[in-house]
């Protein structure tokens, strides 16, 4: 109590009322209405506003919250004590069938990230044995991915040229750290919300023109021209490809004839499984199984081609040369600010890039497989995967496309079977590290452009995102062909740009709609119902007067009531929206309504500049037969918070007609308001009671506020939940409606009933047919009033 008055001591010192705006409520005439509804045994309520100490102590963090907020940075708790044999069997065949993938994969990806091959299995190896500690998805897969990689080998080459001090695996070590560790507190602070911002549509534009970019990359080394930069930009890598044609080598028969049987192969397995439904997943497995015969039967060739070879540079065409085994890198990365200032340009890139792919496709096979995952938990795992896998050589690493829709469909029951995959990984690199110098280079480019060819979209999902949004194409095309003419990060930037920009657009740009209102009949869509039943299931309804729904334009559709006028808002009310809602709000009014007052101002001198009325020597147009203001009704069911600058907006509205409305002022109602500090904020500005003094009663003052009431603790007498709007002005109440959309049977009454909304904001309503009974009964009681006088 102290503090209060100590607060209310320095608001007073400042100049501050802090009760100016309770002082300005009608409380003779809410206290009316109150003892109107206790009259007929109505509970009245009083609302009450939300604090900010209340939403701080809401908020407040507790001991309780604090242990589940460290439960839930561990998501396999959750699971791993009902783990079973079934499970285990799941998880073993998926695990090793990705192996079979990841091997060949990760080793592609490390050269294409400019770094030796090993680098590609440490990275994978990482990413399979930590993530399952804060899984929330079973089927994505961490690891080496084509787009990463290609966008780590720019990074690596651009700072190389720049810094010759810095190694590679140095470069990108350093890069995976730095990112994860970004990603890490972005997960951690439980921020994953934030990747919501960027659509499909951006994520298709970014992973096609990333793909494309890929794929005209590795042509070169298909066919073994030399002369081709590909880092250059795409149309470049294009045209100078096709100049250096004439320069092909062995390579291409061997690039060139993998990459055609790594697509038969396919389209076999893929035939064959819709020949044979009974072996489908039979044909699944030896799909899958594709790229590691298909790498494994181009090594035979190349070492029955190069068996005496020990020097790379001296076989018949380019070969993988010597991997070493084993884990040959361990310990901290070497991290200076100097590196870090080398690669920071191309940080952010790296990080859109790393949520990008994750999180999009983690959420799309969670709701294949009817799951939910967690966005900011998929940032605590990579995050986490991408510090601590540099320790072992990793480098940047996130969810790869094919291998996850591989392991889903291969059954994976769990995020464990990522240890399986590990275990594979690590028998290639101790096992298999001799194999790997005969492999040749244009069948894992070949392996590397049959991979990111999934990663285009399919016209006919283009042809889907035109069918529900067209606009949304064109950023789909613009982000794909900048790539194709700048680069992937340039091309990351535009799409988180344009997304951005698109849905800024679109909330500054929301149009409104003013309401009519549409007598509704169901019918039964069966014709053998009786017809009569359509009178019983009658009902009102609200419909856009500008007829801009889609709904049937051959309906009428008739305005509320003369001088009444709904509106609704479409895409929220804030400040971004306020001025083109209320531009549109008040010359919609001005055009169908004329001004209280005609001949308002005596001399022409008076008329303000805006309203200079007709020329000099014409008449005023007194037989205008427009009605005047009465009443204007907001809509708020699409609003849920608003901001000051969106308040204000109607405050100036409301002001700017009550020029239109003089010497009256016209009533303002919202309905469908459900956010308790949106309610304060309108309170705050004088919204949500009439707008005459603190101490007007029902004798100088016409109103007849109708408030919805319902159950009040006792139990009913029908299982049937009723509703009644009761005019606080009358003795009985009259108006009485059943929730329930008619039918057979009386509705029972409940023993005991209570208002829903607050007496003292008696122009908030529950609908905006309430509103508008409330309008139209304050309007005709006024004008009878006015008759009598």
């Amino acid at each position: 109590m102290a503090g209060n008055k100590v607060g209310r001591g320095l608001a007073k010192a400042v100049g501050i009322d802090v009760d100016e705006r309770y002082n300005a409520e009608p409380s003779a005439l809410i206290q009316s209405a109150a003892s109107n509804l206790q009259s007929q045994s109505i509970d009245p309520y009083y609302e009450t506003e939300p604090t900010v100490k209340e939403y701080l102590l809401e908020h407040r963090p507790t001991l309780e919250g604090v242990g589940r907020y460290v439960y839930s940075l561990f998501p396999f708790l959750q699971w791993i004590f009902h783990y079973n044999l079934t499970w285990l069997l799941g998880d073993l065949i998926a695990g090793i069938t990705v192996g079979f993938v990841v091997v060949p994969q990760g080793m592609a990806y490390a050269l294409l990230a400019g770094l030796e091959p090993q680098y590609g299995l440490y990275t994978s190896f990482v990413g399979f044995i930590l993530y399952f500690l804060f899984a929330t998805s079973k089927d994505i897969t961490i690891g080496t991915v084509a787009v990463m990689s290609s966008l780590v080998g720019g990074i690596v080459e651009r700072v190389t040229a720049e810094h010759p001090e810095f190694a590679p695996a140095d470069i990108a070590r350093g890069l995976s750290v730095i990112a994860g560790a970004v990603l890490l507190a972005i997960g951690l602070l439980r921020l994953g919300w934030l990747v919501e911002f960027i659509p499909l549509v951006g994520i298709c534009s970014f992973m096609t023109g990333a793909a494309i970019s890929i794929a005209a990359g590795q042509v070169p080394k298909l066919l073994g021209v030399s002369g081709v930069n590909t880092r250059d930009s795409t149309y470049l890598v294009i045209i100078n490809t096709l100049r250096a044609l004439p320069t092909a080598k062995l390579d291409a028969a061997l690039g060139l004839t993998a990459l055609v049987m790594l697509y038969s192969l396919r389209w076999f397995c893929n035939y064959m499984a819709q020949r044979q439904p009974n072996r489908k997943k039979t044909w699944f497995f030896v799909g899958t199984l594709r790229l590691a015969f298909v790498i494994l039967l181009y090594t035979l060739i190349s070492w029955l081609v190069n068996r005496n070879v020990t020097n790379s540079k001296k076989a018949r065409f380019s070969i993988l040369g010597t991997v070493p085994s084993g884990f040959q890198v361990h310990g901290a990365p070497n991290i200076s600010t100097e590196l870090i200032s080398a690669f920071a340009p191309d940080l952010p890139a790296t990080i859109i890039v790393l949520i990008i792919e994750h999180i999009a496709i983690s959420k799309s096979f969670g709701r294949l497989n009817n799951y939910v995952i967690n966005p900011s938990q998929e940032l605590v795992a990579i995050g986490f995967t991408n510090v601590f896998g540099p320790f072992l050589g990793a480098y940047p690493a996130t969810g790869s496309f094919s291998r996850t829709a591989i392991k889903a469909k291969a059954g994976v029951r769990t995020p464990l079977a990522g240890l399986w995959t590990a275990l594979l990984v690590v028998l290639a690199l101790y096992a298999l590290t001799k194999v790997f110098f005969y492999i040749p280079m244009a069948s894992l480019s070949g392996l590397i452009i049959h991979a990111v060819g999934d990663l285009i979209t399919p016209p006919a999902t283009v042809y889907q995102f035109w069918q529900v949004s067209p606009i949304e194409v064109v950023l789909f095309f613009a982000g794909v062909i900048i790539m194709v003419f700048t680069d992937i990060e340039t091309g990351v930037y535009f799409v988180v740009a344009a997304s951005a920009a698109l849905l800024l657009l679109r909330i500054a740009k929301a149009h409104g709609s003013f309401l009519g209102r549409v007598d509704v009949c169901q019918v039964p869509g069966d014709a053998s119902e009786n017809s009569n039943t359509t009178t019983a299931m009658k009902r009102e309804a609200f419909l856009a007067l500008n007829r801009r729904d889609g709904s049937n334009k051959n309906i009428n559709v008739r305005n509320p009531y003369p001088g009444v006028f709904v509106y609704r808002f479409s895409e929220g009310f804030n400040y971004a929206n306020t001025a083109h809602y209320m531009d549109e709000l008040v010359a919609y009014i001005q055009k169908h309504t004329r001004p209280t007052t005609l001949d308002r101002f005596e001399k022409i001198g008076d008329r303000p500049w805006n309203n200079p009325g007709p020329r000099r020597g014409k008449a005023l147009n007194t037989a205008d037969d427009r009605p005047v203001l009465r009443a204007v009704i907001l809509d708020f069911g699409a609003v849920n918070n608003v901001d000051v600058t969106s308040i204000q907006g109607l405050v100036d509205t409301r002001t700017q007609l009550d020029h239109h409305t003089y010497p009256e002022r016209a009533e303002w109602h919202v309905a469908d308001v459900t956010n308790r500090w949106t309610r304060r904020a309108l309170a705050a500005e004088g919204f949500g009671f009439p707008r005459v003094s603190a101490d007007a009663n029902t004798e100088s003052t016409y109103w007849r506020p109708i408030f919805s009431v319902a159950a009040s603790e006792s139990p009913y007498v029908s299982e049937k939940v009723v509703q009644k709007d009761i005019e606080a002005g009358l003795g009985s109440a009259d108006r009485i409606s059943s929730s329930s959309s008619g039918g057979d049977g009386a509705v029972g009454s409940p023993e005991k009933l209570a208002s829903l909304h607050g007496v003292n904001r008696p122009y908030f309503h529950l609908d905006v047919a309430t509103a508008i009974e409330t309008v139209i009964g304050n309007v005709e009681g006024s004008l009878t009033r006015e008759k009598a006088v």
